[in-house]
């Protein structure tokens, strides 16, 4: 029998005659249909096991009208590569692949950027069940076509979505903002300036600017805001407001930064002009990217709880959480730059 079963590829029909049951009874066992008693059900596993046999789940599924399949797409800038794209997308993408997986989904991952590229119609295509969108709001094109797409009721869920009528998760940057700000007031910082923007499409941008906003102001002490370009890559951001913010007049004895790739370009601009962090100046990023470890020195950053943000998003994308607001608890991570009071 062994010898037979190694010449072909094991068929059900081949555990039904082996079992001594249908083929229709061998599929409603293995499915676990309460219609199967347990004799018949252990009759037939034992066949399928002696047998070799393996369960065809993605042909199970479409069987069911399920390709359990979720289809994440990267947005990234115009004209920028996948490996360009920020470190924090890569630890979201991973974040939303282990909770797909935890249940039962695989992922089908797509990085785009180009207007002409953009795509997600999986689901008319067979190719997955529900997707989720995560990646820059600088691209507009791409964010404009996921908007009209979730417009005609499919199954998308998006990460810090420039549109407040989408199904979006975020950060809880508010709270991340003061978080940040207080720890800076706290470390002995009395003149702290906020390297961002309150009129990017990125809308967690201005949500962190207002909790530094409130924090300092519950302290009695003048908010500053160093805006960056939009028009240049992050860590040319940081570098290129950290240099205008030390050539100006504004005296500043820390920085919270809206993201992490912001902050280090900003940490090798002040490395630079040998200005000491944290003896000079304390500095706190946002997002938790892996990269903050290793910079000189080690990048003191508020996390996202990447678990929940994953989950968060496969739970929304299948229809599974209903929450008016979705927003991820996050964290500060203690690291070498900001000094101690």
């Amino acid at each position: 029998m062994t010898r037979t079963a190694s010449r072909h590829r094991v068929t059900s029909f081949d555990v039904a005659e082996k079992a001594g049951v249908s083929q229709s009874t061998v599929s409603r066992a293995l499915a676990g249909s309460s219609a199967i008693t347990e004799p018949t059900r252990a009759k037939v596993m034992q066949a399928a096991e002696e047998l070799g046999y393996v369960v065809d789940e993605r042909a199970a599924r479409l069987r069911r009208g399920k390709t359990g399949t979720i289809a994440v797409v990267v947005i990234g800038r115009p004209d920028e590569a996948a490996s360009d794209v920020n470190p924090f997308y890569f630890s979201l993408l991973g974040s939303v692949c282990a909770a797909a997986a935890a249940q039962g989904y695989e992922t089908l991952v797509s990085f785009q950027s180009e207007a002409e590229q953009i795509f997600g119609r999986y689901e008319e295509r067979g190719q997955a069940d529900a997707v989720i969108v995560i990646g820059t709001t600088i691209n507009e094109a791409a964010w404009e076509y996921f908007h009209d797409l979730a417009g005609d009721g499919r199954a998308v869920a998006f990460w810090g979505s420039p549109f407040d009528d989408l199904e979006w998760v975020r950060s809880d940057n508010y709270e991340g903002g003061m978080l940040a700000t207080r720890e800076l007031i706290n470390a002995g910082c009395r003149k702290i300036v906020h390297i961002g923007a309150i009129d990017s499409p990125q809308q967690q941008f201005r949500e962190r600017y207002e909790g530094y906003l409130a924090a300092m102001k519950e302290s009695g002490l003048e908010p500053v805001l160093q805006s960056v370009d939009d028009t240049l890559e992050r860590e040319d951001q940081g570098r290129r407001a950290a240099s205008l913010l030390a050539d100006s007049d504004t005296e500043f004895d820390a920085l919270f930064i809206a993201c992490d790739s912001i902050a280090l370009g900003a940490l090798d601009e002040l490395n630079d002009r040998g200005i000491s962090v944290p003896g000079d100046c304390s500095l706190i990023g946002f997002d938790g990217i892996r990269a903050g470890q290793h910079s000189n020195p080690p990048l003191t950053s508020i996390e996202p709880d990447f678990d929940v943000a994953g989950a968060m998003l496969v739970r929304t994308a299948l229809g599974e959480d209903q929450a008016a607001e979705r927003r991820v608890p996050v964290r500060l991570v203690h690291r070498s730059s900001v000094r101690r009071g």
